[in-house]
């Protein structure tokens, strides 16, 4: 799988290299300059309600505009703290080639480095999770300690060589709630991210993360837009057409507010937040603009968790949880993860960029850090469910590309009942491409 992060895009002002076929079908402008005005153009003019004009989905210097004005600034999810539960626990993650490193440091806190070597930028740690004493590169055997010190060079670089100003290069790095985001760019974005976690915190304390263990993870290579991923995630539309597996516990509604609820579920959501307060667990709808949500929600009845028959997961519930029916904590955070917290298990999804029409969906279920493998838990009928709906989800995605793709392609109008979650997530990608292009 990390061979296919070779077809990453890396577009100069006069050259492009390393493109697919299909990119190279799609170059639409003479120079990122052009391309950016363009975009601007094209987001200022787009119709709210309607998909995207055609380059936003195929053209490789939009797509480089987006990694440069959306996933080198905003803030990404990457993991959860309790993948790194000890000093020297680290994993990898590479956002549209530039290759990240998250730590924990023998203080308990979280970390992040761009992983480069400060000596001639080789990669230092090569796998994709693992633990170290400290942080050595390969190539010539520079060492850092988890805090991103240099603490050995080599008498090589001589008597003058000063070792205090070539340590890793920090990456931003916020934690909440056992959740892990990065942020690439020299400023931090969006002023009530803050206050999201604080709320994140808040909602995720019964589920206790520090105390659960990574079960199993997939990594899904789509051949469509980053987009378009997202945006079939933001809708239920096709769902009955797509996902038996799913809706075997799954509830379409998005919510208690969606348009398309019936009083039968909205009676049963008032019973289950009776349930829910009676275990002190937080259920209130919290939305932090369209970037930023969380809401619980029931499944359907008799079902307790998202498994083929809604049957337990694991035989250890997570945290203080008693209730095995507790529903699904939703939590949406644009532009990369839609996530599941259920009562003995949790998933959680990340998108990362790869090309104009490339894109990784990773998928991690995590359960108490007690559960025995083959005993309380089975990591095949964890991931029976979601491994049926992501792979769903891309022959969707990679259909809905190549017909993108085609000249006769317009932009199409989406449902308000049905879809409203897709134009909020249009509407948000676009307010933020162009604040950040007129920075």
């Amino acid at each position: 799988m990390e061979a296919l992060l070779g077809h990453i895009v890396n577009i100069s002002e006069k050259k492009i290299v390393a493109m697919t076929q299909n990119d190279l079908l799609n170059v639409s402008y003479p120079s990122l300059d052009v391309a950016r005005n363009e975009m601007t153009k094209l987001l200022s003019e787009r119709r709210e309600d309607y998909s995207l004009p055609r380059p936003l989905y195929n053209d490789p210097y939009l797509f480089r505009i987006d990694v440069e004005e959306i996933f080198q600034k905003e803030w990404l999810f990457v993991g959860m703290t309790s993948e790194i539960p000890s000093k020297g626990d680290y994993f990898t993650v590479e956002i549209a080639q530039n290759p990240v490193l998250v730590v924990r440091d023998a203080d308990g806190s979280v970390n992040a480095f761009h992983n480069t070597c400060r000596h001639r930028g080789s990669r230092i740690c090569l796998e994709h999770r693992g633990k170290v004493a400290n942080l050595v590169c390969p190539y010539h055997q520079w060492t850092y300690n988890t805090k991103g010190n240099l603490l050995f060079a080599g008498t090589e670089m001589g008597d003058e060589f000063d070792m205090k100003s070539h340590g890793l290069r920090p990456v931003k790095v916020k934690t909440a709630g056992g959740f892990i985001f990065i942020c690439l760019g020299d400023e931090e974005p969006d002023s009530n991210f803050d206050e999201f976690l604080a709320t994140l915190e808040e909602y995720m304390a019964p589920y206790d993360v520090e105390n659960t263990k990574l079960a199993v993870e997939s990594n899904m290579y789509e051949k469509a837009n980053w987009k378009l991923v997202i945006e079939n995630n933001r809708e239920c539309y096709h769902c009955a057409g797509s996902h038996p597996e799913l809706l075997n516990t799954l509830l379409e509604w998005d919510d208690t507010t969606d348009p398309r609820a019936t009083p039968e579920f909205l009676a049963y959501c008032e019973r289950m937040a009776n349930e829910w307060d009676a275990e002190n667990i937080p259920h209130e709808h919290k939305s932090f603009g369209p970037r930023n949500r969380l809401v619980r929600m029931p499944l359907k009845e008799g079902t307790q968790v998202m498994t083929i028959d809604g049957s337990q997961g694991s035989d250890k519930l997570l945290g203080r949880i008693q209730n095995r029916s507790l529903g699904s904590l939703r939590i949406l955070h644009l532009p990369n993860s839609w996530n599941h917290m259920q009562s003995d298990h949790f998933i959680v999804f990340r998108v990362l960029p790869i090309s104009a029409q490339e894109t990784m969906v990773t998928t991690k279920w995590f359960v108490h850090k007690d559960a025995v493998e083959g005993v309380d838990y089975n990591t095949d009928q964890l991931r029976q469910v979601w491994d049926a709906t992501n792979d769903q989800d891309r022959i969707l995605g990679e259909e809905n590309q190549r017909g993108i793709n085609s000249l006769s392609y317009e932009p199409g109008p989406y449902s308000k009942t049905y879809e409203f979650g897709v134009i909020d997530f249009l509407n948000w990608y676009s307010e933020r491409i162009q604040e950040n292009l007129n920075k």
